[in-house]
Parts: C-alpha cells; sequence; structure tokens
C-alpha cells in the first residue's frame, strides 16, 4: 500500500450546530454549507478539512440515518488517499488478509470519491481513497 497523502480530517457531531458555532464563528474558518455539511478544500496545509454530521456518516456508511449500535460511534474520521481506485481496492485486500475488518469495502460514492472505510482502535472512521479531483 502506497498512501500518497492525507486526502481529508473531519470531526463528525451529534450536534452540527454548536460544531458550527466553534469552527466558523469561534475560529473563524471559512466553511462552506452544503446541507448540514460543512467544509473547506485547499485550506493551507490540508487537502480537506470538514464538520460531517454523524447522521450523514451513518448514511454514506450503512445507507440509514442512524449510527448501527453494533459499530463503535466515531467523533472524526479521516481519510487516506491511493493513486487510484485499484489502489483502494488492493489496499483493501491487503489489509483484511491482516484481519482487518471493515465498516464497508471499496465502492464508489455519490460524489465520486472511491473509498473503503474501517475503525481504528481509537475509534476513528478510517478510509482508504481516491478522490479524482484530488490527482
Amino acid at each position: 500500500m502506497d498512501i500518497e497523502s492525507i486526502a481529508g480530517f473531519a470531526t463528525i457531531t451529534k450536534d452540527p450546530a454548536a460544531s458550527a458555532a466553534l469552527y466558523v464563528n469561534t475560529l473563524g474558518l471559512p466553511l462552506k454549507r452544503d446541507g448540514d455539511y460543512l467544509s473547506i478544500d485547499s485550506y493551507p496545509g490540508a487537502h480537506h478539512f470538514g464538520v460531517w454530521p454523524l447522521a450523514m456518516s451513518a448514511q454514506s456508511c450503512f445507507g440509514q440515518d442512524t449510527w448501527p449500535d453494533h459499530v463503535p460511534e466515531p467523533d472524526a474520521t479521516i481519510e487516506f488517499e491511493l493513486r487510484d481506485p485499484a489502489a483502494v481496492q488492493a489496499a483493501v485486500d491487503e489489509m483484511k488478509a491482516l484481519g482487518q475488518a471493515f465498516v464497508h469495502e471499496a465502492r464508489v460514492e455519490p460524489w465520486g470519491q472511491t473509498v473503503a472505510r474501517f475503525m481504528s482502535p481509537e475509534g476513528v472512521l478510517v478510509g482508504l481513497s481516491y478522490a479524482p479531483w484530488l490527482h
């Protein structure tokens, strides 16, 4: 596996309004709103930073608005960028051979990103990603 960069980092929040108040109003980050999702791309030192509502992350991972009880609830997500969609699948295969369980395997999200996700020992939702706009 050859990770090229950290594609993005986002907090995962149960209270989008409180998080927006902190990151936009208090810290002054120029986050753009897309529904309840707040983010910025190409911020100095990062490809992407976001504030992702838990319901949206549950929808992305499981196709439902609530996080399932059998998976630890994350409060952050980080995505590691790989060179292409085939590299994402190869990384999944490599990690599964080492015993890693996945929340979901490699798939293409509606916004065009290929991503597979798993939970880290610390409870972070980790993505192995190929985002075409970063290449």
